[in-house]
């Protein structure tokens, strides 16, 4: 818009400088020197308002310059201040996100040590042996170490931690799983007269135990080992009749077979 004033303005400009350079001769031919006189000084008042209407035409369009440039500062600077909320917001997020992370973090961990400590005390339910029932963690860790034991073959050890733990966990469900261990490991130790024991007591408490066929086995075994082989024929036939489709009672069978 200003070039377009400016060159309006110019090219007024030269055309009445042009036409008052030609009047004078031109007015003298045509009119008299009081006419051309006047007409002159019109002139002249023309060109001095063209020029006064350049002028502002101009101040205008430097004032509209000078308020684009401040409105464009004014932005400038309201989107400098708008980046700068911007990234202190993104810098508080994500300080709250760390914040957030470690206090998840942090209930994780006591979460973790509350289960752990929850395990420690509070009794859990187990499946052993075909069996379903309740522990105490304390009597779980001295079964699981009696039965290492046995895998060591420490037998007479592992003689000691079942009848410990018999004592002190008398109704408990590893219990008739203990007196066949317990008979295997004494019998593993020589212990003849206490397998049978044991064995016996898991026949008689536990009938319909899935270790009870096995441990009748075992008990005619050590019967045989004692040189009782009337016990051993009678403890056999118990278990064939008791339990005639075991693997145990097909064993016992072949063994009847050898000691009649």
């Amino acid at each position: 818009m200003v070039n377009r004033v400016r060159l309006a303005t110019g090219t007024f400009g030269a055309s009445a400088l042009a036409l008052a350079a030609l009047w004078p001769l031109q007015a003298h031919a045509l009119f008299g020197d009081d006419e051309a006189r006047r007409a002159i000084v019109e002139l002249r008042q023309k060109v001095d308002a063209g020029q006064q209407a350049s002028n502002a035409a101009n101040a205008e369009a430097r004032e509209s310059n000078a308020a684009t440039r401040r409105s464009l500062l004014e932005l400038s600077n309201q989107i400098e201040q708008v980046r700068a909320e911007l990234a202190r917001m993104r810098g508080q997020n994500e300080q709250l996100a760390r914040e957030v992370s470690e206090l998840q973090r942090q209930q994780k961990d006591v979460q973790a040590g509350v289960d752990e400590r929850l395990r420690q005390v509070e009794p859990q339910r187990i499946e052993h042996d075909g069996q379903s029932f309740t522990v105490a963690p304390n009597e779980k860790r001295d079964f699981d170490a009696a039965m290492d034991l046995l895998r060591k073959s420490e037998f007479g050890p592992a003689a000691s931690a079942y009848n410990a733990f018999l004592q002190r966990y008398p109704a408990s469900g590893y219990r008739a799983s203990v007196l066949y261990w317990l008979g295997n490991a004494q019998y593993a130790s020589k212990a003849y007269k206490e397998s049978v024991e044991s064995h016996r007591r898991l026949a008689t408490e536990f009938p319909t135990h899935l270790r009870t066929p096995e441990a009748m086995l075992a008990m005619a075994n050590s019967q045989i080992e004692l040189k009782d082989a009337r016990a051993s024929r009678r403890t056999l036939e118990d278990l064939v009749k008791a339990y005639p489709n075991s693997e145990a009672a097909a064993a016992g069978r072949e063994r009847l077979a050898r000691l009649r």
